[in-house]
């Protein structure tokens, strides 16, 4: 017959045999010790296979939900699942997430993904993963780590005013939460949930500040009439025409430059994206090239150190140039990228060669040598008509809209 719960409370092994089991109905049985510990089981066939799934200690379980606990084994074992297996599984899953942290999947990540960058940068991520992102994350089971949670470490590192360092926390995370997601470690990436622009303070005016359009006359101008060095005013002017990043230009040699074609062939090595690049040259921006050479010379660097020749000019020597002119905290060497992003959007040229004259794609190693020429006929023209619409706005000439063909 059915136990009872007084059975069950009173329920003794003798001590003469190794357990007692005490049946209830349905394959579900009370099994006690010598010891007085009482444990539920269920006993059950699968696949011709007689097997036994635990349910738990008595009283801690009650005789009520052993039994609500075998109904519900039942009726796995019904839709043709093993309980005893898909426990099992349940255990391991468990088991792999514990052992999985944000802060192992994250170092894991992170040594794949740094093979395509530099050593300094990859470096600096490590950095404040270790410094930001573990202190609030990295002990937590990845598959547990939620939005709220990544919102939180990104307040926080914004709440002492490193804007840029919040974003690229949340971004990165982002990207080891990819790592996790592709490797069956998560079921969906958290850092999507919400999108950073929503929830964190933008950027502050002097983080790669730049000037509108609008402005550029005014720039322009002060630049071709600059006081100080005319390798400075040169290395401005290049920065307009070419908009590269301002490490690219003050580390430029002659040697990457065929002014016989109008191309600047940057090495792979020194661009952001590991992948070599191709500026097409105005006949502007190829002018001032060879004032450049009347200046120096053709070799070495094109804009050297003051002090040390053999060393590029400085990083502060263009930011230095733009506080005298007047635009501290309004315009920065990266400022010219932006600015001529929204120009040439603006004109209706394509976005993919925009952002392939940027240097923004990413690529592979396989498609690097074919990428970094792509659409470089179209990319010349853009490039003529940026430096004949810089003249023009310097000059206040009337500016007639580009049509995109």
């Amino acid at each position: 017959m059915p136990l009872t719960d007084p059975a069950c409370k009173n329920a003794r092994c003798p001590a003469d045999r190794p357990r007692l089991r005490l049946a209830d109905a349905q394959g579900l049985y009370l099994e006690v010790t010598p010891n007085g510990s009482k444990h539920w089981r269920w006993k059950y066939r699968f696949a011709g296979k007689e097997k036994r799934l635990a349910l738990g200690s008595y009283p801690a379980v009650s005789l009520s939900q052993a039994r609500l606990d075998r109904d519900a084994a039942r009726l796995k074992l019904k839709a043709g699942t093993d309980p005893s297996a898909e426990r099992r599984d349940e255990r391991l899953t468990r088991k792999i997430r514990l052992g999985t942290t944000f802060e192992a999947v994250a170092r894991s990540w992170h040594e794949n993904w740094r093979g395509a960058k530099s050593p300094r940068h990859a470096d600096y991520v490590l950095r404040r993963l270790e410094a930001d992102v573990f202190p609030a994350i990295g002990a937590k089971p990845i598959a547990e780590v939620t939005a709220p949670q990544l919102l939180a470490l990104a307040k926080k590192i914004e709440s002492r005013g490193a804007l840029d360092i919040a974003r690229r926390a949340w971004q990165t995370a982002g990207q080891v939460f990819e790592h996790a997601l592709a490797h069956g470690m998560i079921e969906r990436n958290p850092a999507r949930d919400v999108r950073p622009g929503a929830a964190l303070k933008p950027r502050t005016k002097g983080e790669f500040a730049r000037l509108e359009p609008k402005d550029m006359p005014e720039l322009l101008r002060k630049m071709q009439a600059y006081p100080g060095s005319v390798f400075t005013r040169y290395a401005l002017e290049l920065m307009a025409r070419t908009f590269v990043r301002t490490g690219e230009l003050i580390a430029a040699r002659w040697e990457e430059f065929d002014l016989d074609a109008a191309e600047w062939r940057i090495p792979a090595a020194r661009m952001k994206m590991k992948t070599p690049h191709i500026v097409p040259l105005s006949t502007q921006a190829v002018d001032a090239l060879r004032c450049l050479h009347e200046l120096k010379g053709l070799s070495g660097l094109l804009f050297p150190g003051e002090r040390d020749h053999e060393k590029p000019m400085s990083n502060g020597t263009i930011l230095g140039a733009l506080k005298r002119m007047g635009y501290a905290g309004a315009m920065t060497g990266h400022g010219f990228r932006g600015v001529a992003s929204t120009i040439l959007h603006e004109a209706g040229f394509d976005h993919a060669h925009i952002e392939l004259q940027l240097a923004h794609q990413e690529r592979n190693a396989v498609s690097a040598a074919y990428n970094h020429a792509t659409y470089l006929q179209q990319r010349r023209r853009m490039m003529q008509w940026y430096s004949d619409h810089l003249d023009q706005l310097r000059q206040g000439a009337k500016v007639i809209p580009f049509k995109a063909a």
